[in-house]
């Protein structure tokens, strides 16, 4: 009854089923591997940003440029604030609202970004504080310039005279006439009565779109093992019940192994010949 299985075409199929169950599982793993090392990456730099906020702050300069190495560490640097922007669409504890950037002019001519703090509610000029007047000097978690559009920094443009969407050089040095960092910095204290904006881990370490779409493809691979088993036993189940009719008679001579819905038409094909 079961001597179809031994048939070329047989072969190839259960060869297919022993090849692609174990390459299904090898993927799944894989990707469920990458999922687990972005999740432990994301651990990580989630508790280096407390280390990091306890250790002495070093000089800008020796910081730079940002590095996976170097985000989130304390930076301390010199200067004169000079213009005041606004960030919009920020939260912070699950509440909308912006952030209050001023450009630190330093004695090397160029400009650090410095986020002195969050306020709630829709940008205001008239109610974010005006920036210290003289020369000061600001102590923060230094990071890397954001990328409009990923780690929810938001891409719109025509924002209103005042306001940037990202806090990035590429975007700062068309508003403003002098040299800007490639990096910022945010305050580890809210500067006059704002909420201090905490740093973030730096780019590839956090839960984004691509960690969630390792876990998805995961999903997609395992359920292709059970996909390839379902077939294989629905093939299988139809050469059987074939085989069964054949040796009770109910095909008739000549007929070339096909099924019908009741009894079996010359010249159709046959379950097995699929």
């Amino acid at each position: 009854m079961y001597r179809f299985l031994l048939t070329p075409r047989w072969w190839g199929i259960n060869v297919f089923l022993l090849l692609s169950i174990p390459f299904c599982v090898f993927m799944g793993s894989w990707q469920l591997g990458r999922f687990e090392d972005r999740v432990d990456n994301h651990r990580d730099a989630e508790a280096r940003i407390a280390t990091d906020k306890r250790e002495a702050a070093r000089p800008l300069d020796d910081l730079l440029p940002v590095t996976k190495a170097t985000s989130g560490k304390q930076a301390t640097v010199s200067g004169r604030y000079d213009t005041q922007m606004l960030v919009p669409d920020r939260k912070l504890n699950d509440r909308d609202g912006y952030y209050v950037l001023t450009l630190l002019r330093t004695g090397t001519g160029r400009a650090l970004p410095v986020v002195r703090g969050w306020l709630p509610g829709t940008p205001d000029p008239a109610k974010a504080p005006a920036a210290p007047t003289g020369e000061v000097t600001v102590t923060g978690a230094l990071q890397a310039s954001e990328t409009p559009g990923s780690n929810g920094v938001s891409a719109r443009g025509g924002l209103p005279e005042g306001q940037t969407a990202a806090i990035s050089s590429a975007s700062l040095v068309n508003l403003v006439e002098y040299d800007v960092y490639d990096a910022w910095l945010t305050l580890n204290r809210g500067d006059s009565g704002m909420k201090a904006v905490p740093a973030t881990a730096p780019n590839g370490t956090g839960l984004d779109l691509k960690a969630f779409q390792n876990l998805g493809y995961t999903a997609e691979w395992f359920a292709f093992v059970g996909f390839v088993i379902f077939m294989w036993f629905r093939l299988f189940r139809r050469e059987l019940e074939f085989v069964r009719d054949a040796e009770l008679g109910l095909v008739p001579d000549g007929d070339d192994g096909n099924e019908g819905d009741g009894e079996r038409e010359p010249g159709r094909p046959s379950p097995s010949a699929v």
